[in-house]
C-alpha cells in the first residue's frame, strides 16, 4: 500500500510539472465565414484544443494535432436554433403526447431529436417549452453536459406558463377527467401562482422562462385575425421581475395584437412567432431591444387540410411575411428559430430558405443563426463565431452558403464542443 501511495505521488508530481495537453485538432478551411463582420476569407486554419478554439490564422502548425482537410469547403460556426421543441413530434396537435406517451418515452424521443438537429448543423438549440414532458428536456441537456452522449448545447425552459382556457390548457375533456389529466403547461391565473411557477421551474433547473402572452391558432378571430390576449402588462412585469431575481430571461409566445404589445411592454427578452406584428409593437421592440424568433415555416397549411383551414393559414402566412419585412425594415433583432418539432427534426434549413425568399440576404440569415442566436442566449462571448477562446462548434458545407442558402440542406462536417460527430 505504501508503495502504491508513493507511485501515486510521483505521478501527480509529474502531471503538475508536465501537464497533459488536451487533444488538438487542426482544421484547414478553404473558406471561412466571419459571422461578425459578415465576410469571408480563403485558406484559414483553425486550431482546436479540447473544446475550445485556441488559434485562427494562416498556415498554422501543430506536431500533435489531428488534421482535418476542409480545403474544398466553406467553414463557419455551428448554427443556433433559437426556438425548438425536442420533446415534440409533428403529430402532437392531433395526438397530445401527455395523453398517449410516457415521459420516459418522450425523453428517448427528445434524445433522438437532439441528435438529428445536431447532424443537420445546429450545434446549439434553445428549447422553448417541453409541453408537458416533465423534465425530459432538462434530462437530455444534463446528460449531454455530463458527457453521457454527444449532442447539441441545449438551453431549456422546462414547463411554460399559461392560463385556464388558454394555450396549452387541454380542451374538450369531461370536467371530472380534465382535473386529473396533466396539462401541457403550468396553469397560473393570478400573480402569486405565476411567481410560484417560476420559482418551481428554477428549482427544477431551467435556463429561462417561457410564457404564453397570447393564445394559439384556435384562439384567433378568423374575421379580424386578432389573437387572444392572455396577460396584462402588469402580469408580464411580475414574471419578468421574478425571473430576473434568478438571473433568467423570459421568452413570450405572442402572435400579435394586444397580447404581443403587453409582452414587450412588460419587458420580455424575446417574442416568439409574432404572426401579426404592427408598427406600435415593432417600434417598442426596437426601443426595448427585444429579440424576435419568427418561426414562419410551420404555419403553412397541411396538404390534407380543409379548404377553410387552407384559406385561414394562407392569410396567416401572408400576414407573417408582412411582419417579417416590417421587422427587418425597422431593425428588430431577429434571431433564427424554427419551432422544429412542429415540423420534422433536422429540417431547419427550410426556415433559412424561407427567410431568403422573404427578402433577407443569405449572409444575414447566417448572421441571424449564429451571432444573433448567441446574443439571444447571452453567450456571444463564446458562441456564434470562429474565434480564439470560443467553443469549438464548427460546421462545413459545399460551395458558398452566403450566396446560396440551399447549401445548408447538406452539412458535410459537424464538430460540437471539440468533438467531431459528422465528417463526410
Amino acid at each position: 500500500m505504501k508503495k502504491l501511495k508513493t507511485i501515486g505521488f510521483i505521478l501527480c508530481l509529474l502531471v503538475s510539472v508536465f501537464p497533459i495537453q488536451a487533444q488538438q485538432t487542426l482544421i484547414r478551411a478553404g473558406r471561412l465565414i466571419d459571422t461578425h463582420k459578415k465576410s469571408s476569407k480563403k485558406n484559414v486554419d483553425i486550431l482546436v484544443e479540447g473544446n475550445r478554439i485556441i488559434k485562427v490564422g494562416k498556415t498554422l502548425k501543430s506536431n500533435s494535432a489531428t488534421v482535418i482537410d476542409l480545403s474544398d469547403k466553406t467553414v463557419l460556426p455551428g448554427l443556433i436554433d433559437g426556438h425548438t421543441h425536442i420533446c415534440l413530434t409533428p403529430d402532437y396537435s392531433s395526438n397530445p403526447p401527455v395523453l398517449y406517451k410516457t415521459n420516459t418515452y418522450r425523453t428517448m424521443e427528445a434524445y433522438k431529436a437532439a441528435k438529428r438537429i445536431l447532424n443537420s448543423g445546429f450545434t446549439t438549440i434553445r428549447d422553448v417549452d417541453n409541453e408537458g414532458a416533465d423534465m425530459a428536456d432538462i434530462a437530455v441537456r444534463d446528460a449531454i453536459n455530463e458527457g453521457m452522449f454527444v449532442g447539441p448545447r441545449i438551453f431549456v425552459s422546462g414547463w411554460a406558463i399559461s392560463i385556464t382556457g388558454g394555450h396549452m390548457n387541454l380542451t374538450g375533456l369531461r370536467p371530472s377527467i380534465d382535473k386529473k389529466v396533466e396539462q401541457l403547461a403550468i396553469i397560473a391565473d393570478n400573480s402569486d401562482d405565476m411567481v410560484a411557477a417560476i420559482r418551481d421551474q428554477r428549482k427544477s433547473g431551467v435556463d429561462f422562462i417561457k410564457i404564453y402572452a397570447t393564445g394559439t391558432l384556435r384562439h384567433i378571430n378568423r374575421e379580424t385575425l386578432e389573437p387572444l390576449s392572455q396577460l396584462s402588462t402588469e402580469e408580464v412585469e411580475i414574471m419578468v421581475n421574478e425571473a430576473r431575481r434568478w438571473n433568467m430571461d423570459v421568452a413570450a409566445h405572442a402572435y400579435g395584437g394586444t397580447g404581443a404589445y403587453h409582452a414587450v411592454k412588460g419587458g420580455v427578452h424575446s417574442l416568439e412567432h409574432g404572426l401579426f406584428l404592427d408598427d406600435k409593437t415593432v417600434e417598442l421592440m426596437v426601443q426595448n431591444g427585444t429579440f424576435w424568433c419568427p418561426t414562419m415555416t410551420v404555419y403553412f397549411p397541411d396538404e390534407d387540410a380543409s379548404e377553410a383551414d387552407i384559406r385561414f393559414h394562407n392569410r396567416i402566412v401572408a400576414e407573417h411575411k408582412k411582419s417579417f419585412k416590417l421587422a427587418m425594415d425597422k431593425g428588430v433583432k431577429i434571431a433564427f428559430g424554427t419551432d422544429i418539432g412542429s415540423m420534422p427534426h433536422g429540417e431547419g434549413w427550410r426556415e433559412m430558405e424561407l427567410m431568403v425568399e422573404y427578402g433577407m440576404s443569405p449572409m444575414d440569415v447566417i448572421h441571424s443563426a449564429t451571432v444573433m442566436g448567441a446574443k439571444l442566449l447571452r453567450k456571444n462571448h463564446e458562441l456564434g463565431q470562429i474565434k480564439e477562446g470560443y467553443f469549438a462548434d464548427i460546421i462545413a458545407v459545399d460551395g458558398n452558403p452566403d450566396d446560396d442558402i440551399k447549401k445548408f440542406r447538406s452539412v458535410n462536417f459537424v464538430m460540437v464542443n471539440g468533438t467531431i460527430v459528422k465528417n463526410n
